[in-house]
């Protein structure tokens, strides 16, 4: 089995008053940076979410990756990770699980362990030489999920780890060994006037 480097992405910023409202300005210049800053890497593919702030960060993103083929799928969507017991968590943790609906608490950890079996192991498709790069441009649950369970930390970890909008996060994964954690939340291809959007203000600095 190959080596896989997951590279994991948190969609550009958005604009306001939607759901599944477009990129802001400062949105689309992170995706551009993005995918400036990963011009020249041999990514086999870029993946993304269903969601509109999704697909247009990955169009800028492959707009510097010539030839690199662009697929959206549900497994990489904005999902509840894990049903996670909100018994001793801190009020805000609770409250935040508290509001998704019973349908979502199944399907989310669901599409999550579907996204787990597809990304977070080695490849089987290459031999152990082969180091396979793939791009997932997803949303804040997701990466802080795999990021997580690259840590082996408890299943509620994934709250409270926050990803900057466009942050780069790279894991690696090998059939020997535990997962290895290449980056997290690395924006060095962004100015800092386009940092820290996506995390609680009082986190900016």
């Amino acid at each position: 089995m190959g080596v896989r480097l997951l590279y994991l992405a948190r969609h550009g910023e958005q604009d306001g008053g939607s759901a599944d409202g477009a990129l802001s300005a400062r949105g689309r210049r992170q995706a551009t940076l993005l995918g400036e800053r990963l011009r020249g890497v041999p990514l086999r593919a870029v993946h993304h979410g269903p969601l509109r702030r999704a697909g247009e960060t990955a169009a800028l993103v492959a707009g510097s990756l010539p030839g690199v083929p662009v697929y959206a799928t549900e497994l990489a969507g904005d999902h509840l990770p894990h049903d996670t017991d909100p018994t001793g968590l801190p009020g805000a943790y609770a409250e935040l699980l508290a509001g998704f609906a019973a349908r979502e608490r199944i399907d989310g950890p669901r599409r999550t362990a579907e996204a787990v079996a597809r990304f977070a192991v080695a490849s089987a498709e290459a031999p152990s030489d082969v180091v396979v790069r793939e791009l997932v441009i997803t949303h804040n649950f997701l990466i802080a999920w795999l990021i997580r369970q690259a840590l082996e930390a408890p299943v509620h970890r994934w709250l409270g780890l926050n990803l900057q909008h466009c942050a780069l996060t790279v894991i690696r994964y090998a059939a020997a060994g535990p997962p290895n954690l290449i980056t997290v939340n690395d924006v060095a291809h962004l100015p800092a006037d386009l940092r820290g959007t996506g995390l609680p203000p009082v986190y900016r600095v």
